[in-house]
């Protein structure tokens, strides 16, 4: 996975909620500021690379079910985006329907995506960070639960920062985090938290993208409950890699919506 990204964008809030526009050369309710520092990808390697207890190491063989389990999910990540891929176009193009639903798209590569909370102009940059999977997360969250979608996509809910998070890029960082916390580059599972993932991932091979809806959501909750502004972007992610450790460690989680942080995704 390419971990060579650009810089961080923030969103400057100017009034009260609803969509996050991007600052141009005429009025627009909202501004936006470079910000010297890694964004997707690199720059959450601190969080990643921190040692826990439960990330104990294990040694065990995986069964012919889990390792094809693992391997589909694996096959999955190692799709980088293709510009020239009519499919990954498609998708894209997807996204942005389920994003701005009656809202002509200009062209993939326009200052349009900037609303959604992409670096620049040209989405393609920014999934360096996540590959194809981090689009396919965002398209999943977009059609299953719709109304949480756009509640965090137009920042509907709560006390927003001056400088809010981009959406998008947020949405790439999150794949990524959960890619390393999970293991998923590894042959198997090198911890507990792997390991258990792995059992969900069998009752339902759909467990990484609606832990990804999961986590999103809870990434909001908790920039919300922190009153968080673009510089503590790093210190959000690192508390919600922590909640959904503690969740996915407890006995009664049969399936990734048996999760507590599952109740707050609404469709």
């Amino acid at each position: 996975m390419d971990q060579n990204v650009g810089s961080f964008v923030a969103v400057r809030r100017l009034s009260g909620a609803g969509a996050v526009h991007h600052h141009r050369h005429h009025s627009s309710p909202a501004e936006v500021v470079g910000v010297s520092t890694a964004w997707i990808g690199k720059g959450l390697s601190c969080v990643c690379a921190q040692r826990r207890d439960s990330d104990a190491r294990l040694s065990f063989d995986l069964t012919a079910i889990q390792e094809e389990c693992w391997h589909r999910l694996q096959n999955r990540i190692e799709v980088q985006y293709d510009g020239s891929n009519l499919e990954h176009q498609k998708a894209l193009k997807a996204l942005w329907r389920a994003s701005f639903p009656g809202t002509e798209l200009l062209g993939l590569v326009s200052d349009q995506w900037k609303e959604m909370g992409w670096q620049g102009k040209d989405p393609s940059t920014d999934f360096r960070g996540g590959g194809f999977i981090s689009l396919e997360n965002l398209l999943y969250f977009s059609k299953n639960f719709p109304k949480s979608f756009q509640e965090l996509l137009r920042k509907k809910n709560g006390d927003r920062a001056l400088w809010e998070y981009p959406f998008a890029a947020a949405g790439v960082n999150i794949t990524f985090m959960l890619i390393q916390m999970l293991d998923l580059q590894a042959a198997k599972p090198k911890s507990l938290i792997g390991a258990v993932f792995l059992n969900l991932l069998k009752e339902n091979d759909r467990a990484f993208d609606i832990l990804y809806c999961i986590t999103f959501k809870l990434m909001d909750q908790k920039w919300l409950d922190m009153h968080a502004s673009y510089m503590d972007f790093n210190s959000v992610i690192k508390s919600t890699r922590r909640q959904l450790e503690r969740e996915l460690l407890l006995e009664d989680i049969q399936r990734i919506e048996d999760m507590p942080s599952y109740r707050f995704l609404a469709r």
